[in-house]
């Protein structure tokens, strides 16, 4: 295990230690001499007779040690480490850099395409929390570098371009910006930027559509031009070392020129700003007003290794050798020199600045002690007692969270061990597998709990995902490994269990339906039995009304018979007498009755119906 220092500049501070012994061996003669002037030497060796000299230099022999440490103190030493993961907020970048042989033009020094490399290591310096990535582009173009954190890639994938990494010649803006779009395939809150170095000479023609897509797509585009209005010639190198110009097909030489109106316009429509490339402070410019106004969101996490700081242990041995060095006596056994009051006071102040940490270790003991013996109530309240003061230590929420799970208090527990996952000194990885481990255990318990069946199944899935992250911190833990198939069988079982009473309740609704089907069935046919047996009813009632009829008839018939017997009788008494026949009110009666039994009724039936209504540049 190596030593490494976290402020390692403050180890020039040991070289103070030389510059102390040869002060205080220096003082040492001066003292003496001193001595020897002002005190006979009959006299002074009397008056030393109870000072050891090699006590002195054991004192000073403390100080320089204590100095020592105290130096190596401040250089924070450090041995150990763990792996932290670290959420980083920030945006998503993408730069395109032109890779044409325009942009050899040397107009801007050293030539314009090197000017721009060294223009996006300064972004990227800039953008230190952000994910960056690289488009090349010349006549078509590709993704260098995908966006990432990584800025030992983004920097290698930099380095790496030149004017012959895109075979294809020309400058195809609208392919550079459609390729950035494919960068940004993570679907997230993250405003899209594109920052696009060119000198502007767009041989395709379609810049601004592309731009116009883009942006409806939410990318933000920002573009810097490179190079100068009045161009210059585009050289290239030739054989032997020699720099030759590029020509075109006539066979004269070609001057590259900057196109700041286009990339104005494509500024505009991508809802950024253009920057010429000049001055030393353009990649500031571009960051102050244009990205660092923008609101950051949560990015991909990253591990980050983080050591441990021990300049605590060096503290301490700092303050033993300079309590020796204030109790050390610089005479021997039986003297009657003693401790002078102010060092004593200076030890006591420096055992009272110990005393906290003596008592706050005492309360963590006892609250161990409480938890040995199973008082796991008064060892939470102990632990919560210490978090107060200490909220950030990732110890004591674990401690609180075993101290629930013993007293089965499963949703203290889960607090607790997540709140230990969560707190910024909760790095040590073992630590952190052990809270997964228990944070499993407390969801698992908690479902258990939980009469209602989907609130189950969401605490037993959560403790599934938290075996799975203990098991990928610690791939040899077999309790883990134990509880996680423990767990998936649990959850299986739930899954069949929550079919069968499906199916269950599928069939009890079919027989609810059948049974309300048959009660159907059953009405319909008393309704149906009670119907004909009206019917029977309204029959007989008819034939009854019938022969009442047919006897009303045929009674009417004999009445008219008589009637026709008796007429020829009275008309030929009229006719003898020449007197009109009387008929007598009962006669009348039966007249009428029959003229009405002869009567019909008529019925309109409505007739039916059958009605139915519906050139190419290589620079």
């Amino acid at each position: 295990m190596t030593m490494n220092f976290a402020s390692p500049h403050f180890l020039w501070l040991l070289l103070l230690v030389p510059a102390l012994v040869a002060f205080f061996w220096w003082a040492g003669r001066v003292k003496e001499r001193l001595m020897t002037q002002f005190i006979q030497a009959r006299l002074l060796a009397g008056l030393l007779v109870d000072v050891s000299k090699a006590r002195q230099q054991t004192r000073l022999a403390l100080m320089i040690a204590a100095v020592a440490v105290l130096a190596v103190t401040l250089a924070r030493p450090r041995w150990g480490y763990g792996w932290e993961e670290v959420k980083q907020r920030g945006l998503d970048v993408v730069v395109a850099i032109d890779t044409s042989r325009s942009m050899l033009a040397n107009d801007v020094a050293p030539n314009r395409l090197d000017r721009a490399k060294l223009e996006a290591i300064a972004l990227k310096q800039l953008c230190k929390a952000d994910r960056l990535g690289l488009v090349a582009f010349a006549g078509t173009a590709f993704l260098q570098c995908p966006l990432s954190l990584d800025d030992e890639a983004f920097r290698q994938s930099l380095e790496a371009l030149d004017a012959s990494i895109i075979p294809q010649g020309g400058t195809a803006l609208a392919e550079a910006i459609r390729t950035a779009l494919t960068a940004f395939k993570d679907k997230n809150d993250n405003h899209k930027v594109l920052v696009i170095f060119t000198d502007g000479e767009d041989h395709e023609g379609d810049a601004v559509e592309a731009t116009r897509d883009a942006a409806k797509e939410g990318m933000r585009l920002f573009t810097i031009g490179v190079g100068t209005p009045a161009g210059e010639l585009i050289s290239i190198p030739g054989e032997g070392g020699k720099t030759t110009f590029l020509k075109d097909e006539n066979g004269q030489a070609i001057k590259s020129r900057l196109n700041e109106p286009l990339l104005q316009e494509m500024a505009s429509v991508g809802n950024g700003f253009y920057l010429p490339l000049s001055g030393a402070r353009t990649m500031d410019t571009l960051y102050e007003r244009g990205l660092k106004p923008l609101p950051r969101t949560d990015s991909e996490s990253k591990m980050v290794q983080r050591f441990h700081e021990r300049f605590q242990w060096f503290i301490g041995v700092a303050l033993l050798l300079l309590l020796a060095e204030m109790f050390w006596p610089e005479a021997g056994p039986g003297s009657r020199f003693k401790v002078q009051g102010s060092k004593l006071a200076v030890a006591l102040i420096a055992l009272g600045c110990l005393l906290p940490f003596g008592t706050e270790a005492a309360s963590a003991g006892k609250a161990m002690r409480d938890y040995q013996k199973g008082r796991y109530d008064r060892a939470f309240r102990e632990y919560e007692r210490l978090a107060t003061k200490k909220p950030d230590d990732a110890r004591l929420h674990f401690n609180m969270g075993a101290a629930a799970y013993q007293d089965k208090d499963y949703d203290a527990a889960v607090k607790q061990f997540s709140s230990s996952l969560a707190t910024p000194s909760g790095t040590d990885v073992k630590l952190q597998e052990q809270a997964y481990y228990n944070l499993g255990n407390a969801r698992f318990r908690l479902g258990e709990e939980q009469s209602d069946l989907e609130k189950r199944k969401a605490e037993w899935q959560q403790a599934v995902s938290s075996f799975d992250s203990a098991l990928k911190l610690e791939p040899k833990d077999e309790d883990a490994r134990f509880n996680l198939e423990l767990v998936k069988k649990k959850l299986e079982e739930l899954k069949q269990q929550q079919q069968q009473q499906q199916q269950n309740q599928d069939k009890k609704d079919d027989k609810d339906q059948q049974d309300k089907s048959q009660q159907n069935k059953d009405d319909q046919k008393n309704q149906q039995q009670q119907q004909q047996q009206d019917k029977k009813d309204d029959q007989q009632s008819q034939q009854q009304k019938q022969e009442q009829e047919k006897q009303q008839q045929e009674q009417q018939q004999q009445q008219q018979q008589e009637k026709q017997d008796k007429k020829p009788d009275e008309e030929q008494q009229a006719a003898t007498t020449g007197k009109p026949m009387q008929m007598t009110p009962q006669q009348a009666k039966q007249l009428l009755d029959a003229v009405k039994a002869e009567e019909k009724t008529l019925i309109f039936v409505p007739p039916p119906t059958n009605r139915t209504d519906r050139r190419f540049k290589n620079w």
